[in-house]
């Protein structure tokens, strides 16, 4: 009988413990699942339907909160719209200064507006500044019918870019925001549209515009409607947007020592909490995140030989700054962020100032997170027959002695 119970004691023993045993790989997956996970969330809880915090350099999400909420943009729409324009500049079908007339259809928008009348004509500049800052409904529809004819050609031109940047949850109706149930984003996708529309300093410009006079007579100013740039040192740029459907939204950015962000926060309900929950996430990122410099603009990077050139060698200069975001905890960590230069070993002459000469690639533990222009420091004239004899007759004595 004894012998019986121990028996049983001991089964029921190795049953308890193998399951236990078994269970305890994938509780340690499923912390370090909750690990990685917490690392977007951790110390940070926003009151919105969605936000997302982005390292425009790499790409790379810093922090985020159901960013990939289907909400509806309002008019954070018109930073695409800035977006779509400036490509059209860009490849040259249009310019800044081309006078655009306000047809009876954009006069017809109100909502936010800066009042244009059929007929009114307006440089295009000022058209776009319009937008950014006022967020004005009939400057929109004015800029989309002068850049593609009809604002129905616009938006098509606008969803070909959502396919171009890869947006998966995006889809536009129209060119300025106001409510249609088919126009839609996230904050990721509004993030990427942000971090692409960096690439145009113009951008930046206007909507970092905090008043603006649009028109003497009548006279009519235009005061932003990011109160962030009053706010918040170092908010630079982008877009506020508001419906009833789609609650407070705001897709901001802001640079600080260095270091470059880009916030959206989506669906917000209180008010002027798309600036306070926005700030709230910057306060965050900035005390988590640092810049490390590699160099900065114009710094001399290395140097080319030239070929036939009035000097023998050219200064490479960084076209813009170089380096990377990192956890402040590394920024004096050596080898963590590295670079390789993509150069030419002899460049022919003449060379103009800022002309392209090769990139400098960033690394983050051997990992490319972008790329820089490496650019010419100064221009170099072809050197003249006499220069080139002089130069092969010293070349000649050189390597004789």
């Amino acid at each position: 009988m004894r012998k019986a119970v121990a028996w049983i004691l001991l089964a029921v023993f190795l049953l308890g413990w193998q399951p236990a045993f078994l269970g305890a790989a994938p509780a340690e997956e499923e912390t370090e699942k909750n690990t990685a996970a917490s690392t977007r969330t951790a110390g940070l809880k926003l009151n919105v339907k969605g936000a997302v915090l982005m390292d425009p350099q790499s790409g790379k999400i810093l922090w985020e909160q159901n960013a990939h909420y289907r909400g509806y943009p309002a008019s954070m729409t018109k930073l695409m719209t800035m977006v779509v324009t400036m490509d059209a500049v860009a490849r040259g079908e249009a310019s800044l200064d081309d006078p655009v007339e306000t047809s009876e259809r954009a006069e017809s928008f109100g909502g936010a507006e800066v009042f244009l009348e059929q007929g009114e004509t307006v440089p295009l500049e000022k058209m776009l500044i319009a937008l950014a800052v006022a967020s004005a409904n009939d400057a929109s529809v004015a800029v989309a019918e002068h850049i593609a004819g009809t604002e129905e050609a616009f938006v098509e031109l606008m969803n070909a870019k959502v396919q171009e940047l890869g947006l998966k949850n995006t889809h536009f109706t129209n060119c300025h925001g106001l409510h249609d149930p088919n126009h839609y984003t996230t904050p990721y996708d509004m993030a990427l549209v942000a971090r692409y529309a960096l690439k145009y300093p113009k951008i930046l410009e206007w909507t970092s515009i905090k008043r603006y006079t649009f028109r003497q007579d009548p006279l009519t100013i235009l005061d932003t409607t990011n109160k962030m740039l009053y706010w918040y040192p170092g908010t630079d740029g982008f877009k506020t947007g508001y419906t009833e459907a789609a609650g407070l939204n705001l897709v901001s950015t802001v640079e600080r020592d260095g270091l470059r962000l880009i916030a959206v926060v989506m669906g917000v309900e209180t008010p002027q909490g798309h600036f306070t929950e926005s700030m709230k996430l910057y306060n965050w990122a900035f005390r988590q995140w640092a810049w490390k410099k590699i160099y900065g603009p114009g710094e001399v990077v290395a140097e080319v030989a030239t070929n036939k050139g009035q000097e023998e060698k050219l200064r490479v200069v960084a076209a813009g700054k170089v380096g990377a975001v990192v956890p402040r905890s590394k920024v004096k960590q050596d080898g963590l962020i590295t670079t390789r230069l993509v150069l030419p070993r002899v460049i022919n002459a003449p060379v103009v100032q800022g002309q392209k000469v090769g990139e400098i690639i960033i690394l983050e533990e051997g990992r490319e997170i972008g790329r820089t222009d490496l650019v010419a420091e100064k221009s170099i004239p072809r050197a003249s027959l006499r220069q080139v004899i002089q130069r092969a007759i010293r070349a000649v004595f050189t390597v004789r002695q």
